[in-house]
């Protein structure tokens, strides 16, 4: 009953030891190749050729067992046969009538051995093997070029061999740096978005959440004194959170794309310079900040995350002017030149602009987004006091035909 439960366990093994054992069974078939090669001069003798005799046998079995190491201990299984084949040609009963383990040992020797050791053993054989000839076998000229050529064929196709797996391991090594590039590739692909996303959050909740405080502050005061301005402030916190919920909403839309084009069913506008105005508008409205627009030179294209950096720089730049610089006027200025677009925010507060942490990835997100779209972004004192921001960003290049009059 036991049985047909121990037959797949004896089946598994089977199947695996022929994976761990496969160099040795394929060089084990192949020395057992060469010994039966060797072993042809017992089974059908010449009548007028060489005695034979035991001690011959041997020693040609000196040139084929050591092969089964062959691709363990190349050079030592090439000097065992390199040995055994000139002893066997010496004694003579019977000499070999061609060096089968020398061929396999010297193709092994071009394929797995460094190159003194290929070059070492090389030029050993041919000159044994010359020598041989000369000496004990009283060779023709043909009988020469035969084992001297076959002694190069078998040393070149090691050669080639050895050549051909290096080519495949260079390529095998080139796809697995290419597969690591894209890895490395998806991973910053990630990051950028991840920052891209960090960004967008923190402009959208930073400036929704600094108008809101701003009015939230101001509307217990006026309650009572003036009721018409507390119902604006509190307008301007629903209009300041409806805006923020629009965007959150547009981001996450991102988020959850499923790659068929449509972002969760939402379609917000993705904020730009047209939108500029309603931005400046809405921070005067909402806070005691005096914001201005002045904008110089022609308006020229602009790609569509150039136009988001531009919208999104100028909102930054407000929304520390609205939480840091206790400011009373902010003038925002727009210079359109033939290459570039330069913004430049400046209020007349006193708060540095930048005091605390959130603030300063605020203003480190404007240098990475000016930066994104090839770009640059700065910060710091103004030149008459307050705090000012200016970035220049690239304008998009149009064809000639459209700059054409």
């Amino acid at each position: 009953m036991r049985l047909p439960s121990r037959t797949p366990l004896l089946s598994s093994r089977t199947m695996r030891l022929p994976h761990r054992a496969g160099p040795y069974v394929v060089d084990g078939a192949l020395a057992a190749l060469v010994l039966f090669a060797v072993s042809l001069q017992f089974l059908f003798p010449d009548e007028d050729g060489d005695p034979l005799s035991w001690q011959g046998f041997l020693l040609g079995a000196g040139t084929a067992v050591p092969l089964i190491w062959r691709r363990r201990a190349p050079f030592l299984c090439a000097s065992a046969v390199s040995c055994a084949t000139p002893a066997m040609a010496v004694y003579h009963a019977p000499p070999p009538d061609v060096a089968y383990g020398g061929l396999v040992v010297l193709y092994t020797v071009a394929a797995y051995s460094d190159p003194i050791r290929r070059r070492v053993m090389l030029v050993g054989w041919m000159i044994g093997a010359s020598a041989t000839m000369a000496m004990k076998e009283h060779a023709e000229p043909f009988e020469y070029a035969f084992h001297l050529l076959s002694l190069l064929s078998a040393f070149g196709f090691g050669v080639l061999a050895r050549t051909q797996r290096a080519y495949t391991a260079a390529l095998e090594e080139r796809a697995r740096a290419v597969e690591r590039e894209r890895a490395n590739d998806r991973a910053r692909a990630v990051a950028s978005e991840r920052a891209r996303i960090a960004r967008d959050m923190h402009d959208v909740v930073g400036h929704a959440v600094s108008l809101m405080v701003v009015q939230a502050e101001a509307g217990p005061v006026v309650v009572r004194s003036n009721p018409a301005r507390a119902e604006a402030a509190f307008d301007a916190i629903a209009g300041a959170g409806r805006e923020a919920m629009q965007q959150l909403r547009l981001i996450l839309g991102v988020l959850t794309d499923t790659g068929n084009g449509r972002s969760g069913g939402l379609e917000a506008p993705v904020p730009g310079l047209a939108r500029l105005p309603d931005l400046i508008r809405q921070v005067s409205a909402s806070t005691d900040v005096t914001v201005t627009l002045d904008i110089t030179g022609p308006p020229r294209p602009l790609g569509p995350e150039t136009e988001t950096a531009a919208y999104r720089i100028v909102q930054e730049a407000l929304t520390n002017t609205v939480k840091h610089a206790y400011a009373a006027r902010a003038d925002v200025q727009l210079d359109w030149g033939e290459r570039e677009l330069a913004i430049t925010v400046t209020d007349d507060g006193t708060g540095g602009g930048a005091p605390g942490p959130d603030a300063g990835r605020g203003l480190v997100g404007i240098e990475e987004r000016a930066a994104a779209c090839g770009g640059s972004a700065r910060s710091g004192p103004g030149p008459h006091g307050g705090f000012r921001v200016t970035a220049r960003l690239p304008v998009a290049h149009r064809p000639a035909a459209e700059r054409a009059p």
